[in-house]
């Protein structure tokens, strides 16, 4: 029945998700909590205490690293919230893949900075042993 207040408007029956969209999301959320708690962690972990006993030698970049990870979680939190959303199966699963690869390369840019870092330090560091070896030899 149709009243003077609702108009003519009817509403649109949406189809419920697919349990495949469900179950990428589960699966997306599982990966990335493991790389996040297998990986990144104990490499940020690793990493810091190698720049704190090699007594500033192996820098590590605090601040590049801080803005990489939380850039990178924002981005992987809007894939998985897209997976989520979805009403298809291929899309989600698109979606997730998505989450995990930046997941991934995250990880990575801890590494790959310390890297870089370790090699502008490499340079500064042949004349510190050449006077060492210098001094020590009389």
């Amino acid at each position: 029945m149709t009243t003077a207040w609702s108009g003519n408007r009817r509403t649109k029956v949406r189809r419920p998700r697919p349990r495949g969209v469900w179950i990428a999301g589960g699966i997306g959320i599982v990966l990335v909590v493991g790389t996040v708690l297998g990986v990144f962690l104990p490499l940020v972990g690793f990493l810091g205490g190698v720049t704190a006993t090699t007594a500033g030698l192996v820098p590590f970049p605090f601040l590049r690293v801080t803005v990489a990870a939380l850039l990178g979680a924002v981005v992987v939190l809007g894939l998985l919230l897209l997976a989520f959303t979805r009403r298809h199966t291929t899309t989600a699963s698109i979606a997730v893949v998505l989450a995990v690869l930046v997941s991934l390369a995250v990880t990575a840019v801890p590494v790959v900075l310390v890297a870089v870092g370790s090699a502008d330090r490499a340079g500064d560091v042949w004349p510190i042993v050449t006077e060492l070896w210098q001094r020590f030899t009389g």
